[in-house]
């Protein structure tokens, strides 16, 4: 399956009124102040810009197409809307507008007079990691599987990004080609249909980037996992046909000494609850539920791709969670790999039991961190909707770091406690604990309970049930939180 759009990206020093291409895209102000380089093309033109501004607000992201200027080499000019201010946020809805009025032109190449706009304290690098995100977000496709394609694959193939070609600047290009390339790869595995990509097709996966990047792999099968003594992955998928797979992705980019960062991912590929059947309506919804294990191929696909000077390791429990006569029973007790015993009292609150298996598996490479990712539980939409990702920390330096790697890849996150007082929730008459603890604070114990698993470790937690797909019309994956994963990463090992 391919999974992203091939659109190369370059930098090049230009002049916007002598640039040989298809389209120039420059930025405009709301109330009609036009950027340095839009004053160039004004002045060249003859002040033909300024005469179209009536026609353009200038808020942020509304476009405007002219064609054939007078003095211009360019085709074609794209005004796009900048709003009061260039902002970070602004910035980037800019970008995106431009690219989603590409799409519909017949031009190959486009230049965008954009990135050298001052963003605040930001650096270049950053204009540039966040261009090529946008434009390559804006041009994903999923329609490998409709016999009908609504629309041609658009002509763009080449953007120019005008800058003066300094090392750091090729450097976070180099780096955004390669999230960007991670990030299609977690969407379209998002995107797949839970009769397609079942826990061996995650594995199948894994082993093919393996072949590709030169990394070791490794797939636990069912009778491995029965032999290590896996009880709580193993009661989610008792009753499934699809077998399980424990998969261990090995990405070395630094000296073996250097101890690995390892990313745990969620991968239920499809969950109707089990025997606490979840209702019916978006239950389609549910194939999601291995977008953490899609980031985490995501994140080690774009590390291994610009071959980061780090050491990664991926531990992706999968499997489905489906009823049955051989299913999980609310009341059911399950022995961990910990040996620590849970008693399940809701068959629906999985992802917890397939990820303390895993996290414990993960702390035998003797991580320097260990971060799970995991759509874990729908208590954090209701506490954070779907803009921040839920963090929590069991190290206050941690969750510092991943703050500042998700505002620096404006792939957000927000952090909550993981105090002791929560721990109550889970007590349990018949075992170590429950798999539960009650309505209030959900996300939290959810996060408690994994706790139990980790206090040995230097330990993140990402619940992504808000952010890791959007519902309604443009449902779909949203491929987060790759460019996270992938900035901590890289910041960890000193590359700012």
């Amino acid at each position: 399956m391919r999974y992203f759009r091939p659109v190369e990206f370059s930098i090049k020093a230009l002049s916007p009124e002598t640039a040989q291409v298809g389209c120039v895209v420059l930025g405009v102000y709301q109330g009609g102040a036009l950027t340095p380089a839009a004053r160039r093309v004004d002045q060249a033109s003859k002040g033909a810009l300024k005469k179209a501004l009536r026609d353009i607000s200038g808020r942020s992201g509304s476009t405007l197409l002219l064609r054939n200027l007078p003095g211009v080499a360019a085709e074609r000019v794209l005004l796009v809307g900048l709003g009061e201010k260039t902002a970070e946020g602004s910035y980037r809805d800019a970008v995106r507008a431009a690219a989603q009025a590409l799409k519909e032109l017949g031009a190959k190449d486009a230049a965008l007079f954009l990135v050298d706009l001052k963003i605040g304290s930001r650096p270049l690098s950053w204009n540039v990691r966040h261009a090529v995100l946008g434009v390559r977000d804006a041009l994903y496709r999923f329609d490998q599987l409709k016999s009908e394609k609504k629309s041609p694959a658009p002509a763009l193939a080449q953007v120019i990004l005008p800058l003066s070609p300094k090392a750091e600047l090729k450097n976070a290009l180099q780096e955004a080609v390669a999230t960007a390339d991670g990030t299609a790869l977690a969407k379209t595995l998002g995107n797949l249909p839970p009769n397609i990509c079942t826990p061996a097709y995650l594995a199948a996966e894994a082993e093919k980037m393996a072949r590709e990047f030169k990394l070791k792999v490794e797939v636990l099968e069912r009778k491995d996992m029965e032999k290590l003594g896996m009880g709580a992955l193993l009661a989610v998928a008792r009753a499934s046909h699809q077998p399980p797979k424990l998969i261990v992705l090995h990405y070395r980019g630094a000296p073996q000494k250097k101890k690995p960062l390892a990313l745990v991912g969620k991968g239920i590929t499809f969950d109707t609850g089990g025997i606490s059947l979840k209702p019916a309506g978006e239950m389609d919804e549910m194939k999601f539920d291995m977008s953490g294990a899609g980031s985490v191929l995501g994140a080690i696909r774009a590390l291994a791709g610009m071959k980061a000077p780090v050491n990664v390791i991926g531990v992706i429990p999968a499997c489905e969670n489906m009823p049955g006569g051989a299913a999980t029973r609310p009341g059911d007790i399950a022995t961990s790999l910990s040996g620590q015993t849970v008693e399940i009292l809701n068959t629906d609150a999985e992802g917890r039991l397939i990820l303390c298996d895993a996290l414990t598996y993960a702390a035998r490479f003797e991580p320097d961190t260990v971060i799970d990712i995991a759509t874990l539980t729908g208590a954090i939409v209701i506490a954070l909707g779907h803009v921040a990702t839920g963090l929590f920390a069991n190290d206050d330096k941690l969750a510092d770091e991943i703050r500042e790697a998700a505002d620096d890849a404006w792939d957000r996150v927000w952090p909550m406690p993981l105090w002791e007082d929560y721990q109550e929730q889970l007590r349990s008459n018949f075992a170590d604990m429950a798999n539960i603890g009650g309505r209030p604070g959900g996300s939290i114990t959810a996060a408690s309970f994994l706790a139990r698993f980790t206090r040995k470790l230097r330990w993140a937690h990402l619940d992504i049930a808000g952010t890791a797909w959007k519902s309604g019309r443009e449902k779909g994956s949203t491929g987060r939180p790759v460019p996270l994963l992938v900035r901590y990463a890289l910041r960890h090992a000193g590359r700012k």
